[in-house]
């Protein structure tokens, strides 16, 4: 049954959804292990559950024109997709990047649906975002931008509606341009955006969150052969907020990270990136907005390697190492890259970055029986915090750095048993992608038959 399920939804997927190959992906991986419950429960084959999911709630497309410092107009197009509410507010991110197209973004809000129902915390899923490219802009131009985006996303969201996030492209300054906006349009202060700045309803480590999140995770899976992370040899993809917070993490655990990568090429530092080397990384990226070559000019320990996206393969995942964070970007992992990380000692994958595994990918992890961690499971720490922001919010009560981040390792830790016991109960022992969409999917489907035909 499971195969030839699969296969029908599939083709009704393509045929309703065509040019859309990222969510066709990310639909695929979930069906397959979707099947296995559907076969034990044909309660949710009746009602339609996983089809349902599948289609958008809404999709909010929207031009957003502003004027550049020069006073030239410019038009960019906008969009929020709001998935599912079975459980919530649509929650997750905003992506403000060239790439930006509605396929992209579907695949993003349908993965948010089940990350966001494995956190346990009451929220739905969602995404959106714009293909302006915020990258090399001044603060002038950036601000111009956001406002006019806001203009129009202003009147879907709201704190019990839906609560929009950062992503790719949109860090503390986009935020706060967005919040900025929000509230002159609705005369009002609510956490309606979450990753605020502290001093204004934001939560200690929700910077920090997706790439501890991701290390945690990691930790978890290593307890389970009675491992930990200190001393291993750690690759890092990125080094945006996911990939410095991973390092960061890692570092404190006595792990040994040698390498971050940005679009044009990454580094390889054999003696290890320190505290030291770390802050440097947090400097050239968050306040000078370089390039990650630079750290090769100030720590002659590391070597530069230029990534041709003509390569079939990305040597940063041809490096001998026993864990890998992929952190960037979508389907940065193949199939080629996948034997490499095999081939050279890696059984630890922890995704930073969401679906950054293709499915060929996928199959030799788990054909080699690796620790991983899909994304949906492993960088979920992110979202958890934002719905602990969006508690402290409601409350209007700021929580200490210390509750917030053992909150944060509880929720990694309950995510971990939970892809653990549903991988057993629907007979895939230590297959986390099975148990993360399985765990994920069930709490969702429950929601949607008690609500009804919605």
């Amino acid at each position: 049954m499971s195969s030839s399920y699969v296969k029908d939804l599939m083709v009704e997927v393509k045929a309703k959804n065509p040019a859309e190959p990222e969510f066709h992906q990310a639909v695929q991986e979930v069906a397959e292990s979707i099947s296995l419950v559907l076969e034990r429960h044909p309660e949710y084959r009746a009602a339609k559950i996983l089809e349902r999911i599948i289609e958008p709630e809404r999709i909010i497309t929207f031009r957003v024109p502003w004027i550049d410092d020069q006073g030239e107009i410019h038009i960019n197009r906008g969009y929020r997709i709001e998935m599912n509410s079975a459980i919530g507010p649509y929650k997750g991110g905003l992506r403000f990047h060239p790439s930006v197209n509605q396929g992209i973004l579907k695949f993003l809000a349908f993965e948010q649906v089940f990350k966001n129902s494995l956190t346990s915390l009451p929220m739905g899923g969602g995404k959106g975002g714009s293909d302006f490219d915020p990258k090399g802009k001044s603060d002038l131009k950036v601000m111009r931008f956001c406002q006019a985006f806001m203009s129009e996303l202003f009147r879907h969201i709201g704190p019990d509606t839906d609560v929009p996030a950062g992503d790719i492209g949109v860090g503390g300054r986009e935020i706060g341009y967005l919040f900025g906006q929000y509230k002159k349009l609705r005369n009002e202060f609510t956490g309606v955006l979450t990753g605020k700045g502290l001093n204004w309803g934001g939560s200690l480590i929700r910077p920090e969150a997706t790439g501890y999140g991701a290390v945690y995770f990691a930790a978890e899976m290593l307890g389970t052969k009675n491992q930990t992370l200190k001393g291993k040899k750690c690759l890092i993809s990125g080094s945006g907020n996911v990939a410095q917070y991973t390092t960061e993490k890692l570092v404190e655990l006595g792990a040994k990270p040698v390498t971050l990568s940005d679009s044009n090429g990454f580094i390889y530092d054999e003696e290890g990136i320190t505290r030291e080397k770390l802050n440097f990384v947090f400097e050239l990226k968050n306040v000078r907005r370089g390039r990650i070559k630079e750290y090769t000019d100030k720590f002659k320990s590391a070597v530069y390697t230029e990534i041709d996206p003509k390569m079939d393969h990305n040597p940063l995942w041809d490096i001998k190492a026993d864990c890998a964070f992929p952190s960037a970007t979508q389907n940065e992992i193949n199939a080629k890259d996948a034997q490499n990380l095999v081939k050279n000692g890696v059984y630890v994958v922890s995704e930073g970055a969401n679906m950054p595994t293709t499915i060929e990918g996928i199959e030799i992890f788990l054909d080699k029986k690796i620790l991983f961690g899909p994304g949906k499971a492993a960088n979920a720490g992110g979202v958890a915090v934002s719905g602990l922001e969006m508690s402290q919010n409601s409350m209007r009560l700021p929580w200490p750095r210390e509750e917030v981040d053992n909150r944060l390792q509880m929720i990694m830790k309950n995510i971990h048993k939970t892809c653990v016991t549903m991988a057993e109960r629907f007979g895939t022992p230590g297959n986390y992608v099975n148990g993360a969409n399985i765990g994920g999917f069930l709490k969702v489907a429950d929601a949607m038959i008690d609500q009804g035909v919605v």
